[in-house]
């Protein structure tokens, strides 16, 4: 028998590292003869594009070394959404049949909220048809918005690279005697935990981000207005970080880029910080600056977190584990047991109980003015971005896997 990995949704610096948890796992305990990696997560499937990882690991000197310490996505990712419509029942027969052809025991599927809405419907849809197929799912996401787990890989990479970027933005600012405002705007649409990470830039000698805007709290524009204009007259910069999904009181995003969404309902945003720009700049009179920080927090392995990278490929290895003890419908999960000393212990929970679900950050965790983050968000954050990444450097930059299969 054989096994099966797919990665779907955004990249991450630590989504690989889940993928080398199982591949380990498996080297570990011979369960399985094979490991294939679906390229392109569920649509790989149904275009039956595989790759042989078993191979790869015997043939590529150290691969799973090297797959930890590559970011973004080694099998590709898909944003594909199975239909609950009349065509529902020929995708799914489609989907276990090719599996059933590639004698697959076990299906991992490594991702966020919408890939465990996938892991949920293939789960229930073998448990429904007697189909002895166990279906898995492994967390990730930059937003840790999950539920049922304490913080989600990929997130403790990003927030560091956002706290790096603020306290480095923060120090271009400060070199000019001039009034200004600088507003940085971080990936967050309905949870402001990567933005709450700004919050770390922080130093005894840098205040910068002066004030933090989440989702979970109503945006006041004019009180915005306000305490800038309050704190210009003190100092001559001014670091504003906000998520790209404030909103205010009624719901209304700040700025909404158009009318779409995407195939799961989200909507396409963008251009917050320069809608705030343009405010700002018209009544206060003063130099602004936004800077959107995108895409690239999402594979900068060079400012990972080792902890980040350790604690994916562990949930790799017991979803593997999970498996093996038969279990289907699941995802694996983290609890945090302490604090300080940091410790976490591992474990299932029914996926049914995740997918389609936020979580937001706890609003007693943002101050109540609702412009900044209090220190259980500060004690909660700190260990996640703790731990070095061994990254491997050819000619001067990162020497990452190659990824040809992905480019045909």
């Amino acid at each position: 028998m054989n096994c099966m990995v797919a990665q779907s949704g955004g990249p991450t610096v630590a989504i690989n590292a889940s993928l080398a948890g199982v591949l380990r796992a498996n080297e570990e305990t011979h369960a399985y003869e094979k490991v294939f990696g679906a390229v392109n997560g569920i649509l790989g499937v149904l275009d039956e594009k595989f790759l042989d990882l078993t191979d790869q690991m015997k043939t590529i000197p150290e691969f799973t070394d090297r797959l930890i310490h590559t970011p973004a996505m080694y099998l590709g990712s898909c944003r594909y959404k199975i239909p609950t419509d009349d065509t529902a029942i020929a995708v799914y027969q489609k989907i276990f049949s090719i599996l059933k052809k590639m004698n697959v025991e076990s299906f991992f599927y490594i991702g966020g909220n919408d890939s465990m809405d996938t892991v949920d419907k293939l789960s229930a849809y073998a448990k429904e048809y007697n189909i002895p197929i166990r279906v898995v799912g492994i967390p990730k996401t930059i937003d840790n918005d999950l539920v049922r787990i304490d913080h989600t890989p990929g997130f403790g990479s990003a927030a560091r690279y956002v706290a790096a970027s603020v306290r480095e933005v923060a120090m271009d600012a400060y070199i000019y005697a001039v009034k200004s405002v600088t507003i940085v705007e971080i990936m967050g649409r309905d949870a402001g935990w990567l933005t709450a990470a700004s919050a770390l830039a922080r130093t005894e000698s840098s205040p910068a981000p002066d004030y933090i805007y989440l989702p979970e709290a109503a945006f006041d524009l004019e009180k915005c207005i306000r305490d800038t204009r309050a704190l210009l007259e003190k100092k001559d910069t001014v670091v504003l970080a906000i998520s790209e999904g404030i909103r205010d009181k009624d719901g209304n995003y700040i700025s909404t880029a158009d009318s779409g969404s995407d195939i799961f309902g989200h909507n396409h945003l963008s251009g917050a910080g320069k809608t705030l720009e343009n405010i700002l700049k018209n009544r206060l009179k003063v130099k602004v600056r936004s800077i959107e920080i995108n895409v690239l927090q999402r594979s900068a392995m060079h400012l990972a977190s080792g902890r980040d990278l350790s604690e994916a490929e562990a949930l790799g290895n017991h979803a593997f584990h999970y498996a093996l003890e038969g279990q289907t419908g699941v995802m694996a999960v983290l609890e945090r047991t302490s604090g300080d000393p940091y410790k976490v212990r591992y474990d299932s929970c029914p996926v049914h109980e995740i997918a389609n679900q936020v979580k937001p950050v706890p609003r007693s965790w943002i101050n109540a003015e609702g412009n900044d983050v209090t220190d259980e968000m500060l004690a909660y954050l700190r260990p996640l971005i703790q731990g070095e990444p061994h990254v491997r450097f050819k000619d001067g930059l990162p020497d990452y896997l190659p990824v040809e299969h992905l480019l045909d």
